[in-house]
C-alpha cells in the first residue's frame, strides 16, 4: 500500500492522532475504534495488517500480537478533512479483548427517542 495514495493529515490532529474505525470487510460490522498516529498508519500500510496507538501505554499497537487476532486490511477510506480513516480488515478472530467479535455488544435501550 503506498501512503501517498491515501494520505491522512496528522499536522491538523491535535496530539497527532487519528480516529481508526474498523469494520468486517465481509459482515460491514464495526468492530472496533481505535487511534493511529503516523507511526502506526506506516506500519499498518507497509505491513496490511492494523497497526495502532495506545493511549494508554504510550505504545505502538500490532492487533493480535498477543492474542493471534489480527486483521488483514482488505480496504482503506479516508474521510472528508483527512483525520480519520475507516480500515476493512478480514478478522482472525475477535476484536474485542472480552472475546467478543466486536466491541460494540452492549445495547444502550434506555434513552428518549424523538419521533
Amino acid at each position: 500500500m503506498k501512503a501517498s495514495a491515501l494520505p491522512l493529515d496528522f499536522t491538523k490532529i491535535p496530539g497527532g492522532l487519528a480516529t481508526a474505525v474498523v469494520q468486517d470487510a465481509k459482515t460491514q460490522q464495526v468492530l472496533m475504534v481505535a487511534y493511529v498516529n503516523a507511526a502506526s498508519w506506516a506500519k499498518t500500510l507497509a505491513t496490511g495488517e492494523t497497526w495502532f496507538w495506545s493511549r494508554s501505554r504510550q505504545e505502538l499497537w500490532h492487533k493480535g500480537a498477543t492474542s493471534g487476532n489480527t486483521q488483514k486490511v482488505v480496504a482503506i477510506q479516508v474521510d472528508c478533512d483527512a483525520d480519520t480513516v475507516l480500515l476493512k480488515v478480514d478478522p482472525a478472530g475477535p476484536a474485542c479483548h472480552t472475546g467478543h467479535t466486536s466491541c460494540f455488544y452492549r445495547d444502550i435501550t434506555d434513552f428518549d427517542r424523538k419521533e
